[in-house]
């Protein structure tokens, strides 16, 4: 079935499109609601093969290859004056196949999980996103049991590594990170770290300005080009909203995180292309 195949995908954090005939006018290989899913490698399911299907394959993985997060329609007219790229398809209807992007869970990495971490956790746990929770300290991740027993829509990933460095290294391209550890002297190793780690989307260190002039400073002499250094934020959160108590940090961090996830998947269009 194509729900447990898009659950399966996400569990792996693999982008699909999921393809649904809409409607079918004369004859058609299948009938409306027919589905299924398309990856960079895989076919999941049918709906009906032959030239119709291909070419709906093919503008699903175009989206794939372009990160596209709005949907499409494609209206396929199935005679032989219709665009046959994989053969001809002779059936004299035609059909209509929305396409629905299904990207993979956008990842958010803190490393620290203190009193702002821990607050920030359970904010970003309320939301569809794979959330790696990392801490040299095992007794501040054990502060998460009653979240993971929770089962919240979020997937967690809790990491106990003296070295954040590592777990920075093995993160997916895109990912969001924030860095706020109880440690100036591991924040700053992090932040070289996240540096030499090319593709992270967002790079967040909490602090003050006078902390950022520093760590600046330090990254410069480490071999950092200022324009790369540039890549962190300092301070994080929205600078309209007050307060410096950990659950005030943590609203105003995890707000700025999810306006940057919306502006990522805000839909640029809609379109209807007929073939």
């Amino acid at each position: 079935m194509w729900i447990e195949e898009l659950a399966r995908l996400r569990a792996q954090r693999t982008a699909a499109v999921l393809a649904t005939v809409v409607s079918v006018r004369g004859h058609a290989p299948r009938e409306a609601g027919a589905k299924f899913v398309v990856t960079d490698r895989e076919l999941l399911g049918t709906i009906g093969g032959g030239n119709m299907e291909m070419l709906v394959a093919a503008r699903a993985r175009q989206m794939l290859a372009s990160s596209a997060r709005s949907p499409e329609q494609l209206v396929l007219r199935l005679n032989d004056k219709a665009e046959a790229d994989f053969g001809r398809q002779c059936c004299g209807g035609e059909a209509v196949v929305l396409l629905e992007p299904v990207p993979a869970r956008p990842v958010i990495a803190v490393f620290g999980i203190g009193h702002v971490g821990l607050e920030l956790a359970h904010i970003l746990a309320r939301h569809d996103v794979e959330l790696v929770l990392c801490d040299a300290r095992a007794e501040q991740l054990a502060q998460l049991d009653a979240l993971a027993a929770s089962a919240p829509p979020a997937m967690i990933r809790r990491q106990h590594a003296v070295l954040g460095e590592q777990v920075m290294a093995e993160l997916p391209d895109g990912s969001l990170v924030l860095i706020m550890t109880h440690d100036h002297a591991e924040d700053f190793h992090l932040c070289d770290a996240a540096l030499r780690r090319p593709g992270l989307g967002y790079v967040g260190l909490i602090g003050s300005a006078a902390k950022y002039a520093r760590f600046t400073m330090k990254l410069a002499d480490s071999g950092h080009e200022r324009q790369d250094i540039a890549r962190i934020t300092c301070p994080i959160g929205l600078p309209g909203i007050p307060g410096k108590q950990p659950a005030a940090i943590a609203v105003s961090v995890a707000a700025d995180l999810l306006a940057r996830l919306a502006l990522d998947a805000a839909p640029r269009s809609q379109d209807v292309l007929p073939i």
